[in-house]
């Protein structure tokens, strides 16, 4: 019987870089023949217009609120290096090309690492090439030729919305959500940040025969 563990994130969401080293860990323990899909549930839509203050101030304190509960690293000069959008499907849109070399996990890690540690904005297209860049960099399989067209392609805004819609139908709420598929039923994985083993204990139940 086969079975599906969904992970709806988007790499621009500051609670799911807090949830990071627990996915990572989990993952560590999870069955093998459990499979494992990313599913973008895109957070904010295309924009060009620079974030408004106000929104600014709260996406702030998220990372304040982050920082003190769970002592994740954000780096704060990306509020005064750059001009913040609210705009992360070009993101989203990122992962799905890489999807396609397979380098999914390893560019949903290049941008939250470059926008929470290195201060650098990943609604820009071209900091998107640049991480490419370096996964290309890092010897592996990365056309970038292939990237930079698949980023803005048809067929890849296609899948992000229909990521978008599957993540709606899993019943997500919020991001990250882990819902698990498993004879024929959907299941919702409590949302944990510190202690990974619940999760897996959860997870390991329902997989019971």
């Amino acid at each position: 019987m086969s079975s599906t563990l969904y992970y709806i994130h988007d790499p621009m969401c500051s609670w799911c870089w807090a949830h990071r080293p627990l996915w990572d860990k989990l993952q560590q323990h999870l069955p093998d023949e459990l499979a494992v899909e990313y599913v973008a549930g895109g957070l904010a839509c295309d924009s060009n217009l620079p974030m408004a203050k106000d929104l600014q101030a709260e996406i702030q304190g998220y990372w304040r609120e982050i920082q003190a509960k769970l002592g994740t690293e954000f780096n704060f000069d990306f509020w005064t290096n750059n001009e913040p959008r609210r705009s992360t499907y070009i993101a989203c849109r990122a992962v799905i090309a890489a999807k396609n070399q397979q380098c999914e996990e390893q560019m949903i890690d290049a941008i939250q690492q470059a926008y929470y540690l290195r201060a650098l904005n990943p609604s820009d297209q071209p900091i998107l090439l640049s991480l490419a860049w370096d996964l290309y960099s890092q010897e592996l399989e990365m056309d970038l030729d292939r990237f930079a067209n698949d980023l803005e392609s048809v067929a890849t805004h296609k899948e992000l919305q229909a990521q978008i819609a599957l993540a709606k139908e899993l019943g997500a709420e919020g991001f990250p959500s882990l819902v698990l598929e498993h004879g024929g039923e959907r299941h919702a994985i409590v949302r944990e940040y510190q202690d990974y083993q619940p999760v897996l204990a959860q997870i390991k139940r329902i997989l019971a025969p």
